[in-house]
């Protein structure tokens, strides 16, 4: 999956899960935020670690 597609699912998660907390489902809101805040640090970190050499550091 290219970097866009992931930048739009992470992107659809976001606003699914403002859709549902507008409609009040606050415990699934707040699972599809998590989510969508994971995936798109995973996918900084690996963009990141793409252009830099690994370290030990």
């Amino acid at each position: 999956m290219s970097d866009f597609h992931k930048d739009i699912l992470t992107g659809a998660v976001f606003v699914t899960g403002l859709l549902g907390f507008v409609s009040g489902e606050y415990v699934i809101s707040s699972a599809l935020f998590a989510s969508s805040a994971i995936a798109s640090n995973i996918n900084a970190n690996r963009k990141r670690n793409k252009n830099s050499n690994l370290s030990c550091e």
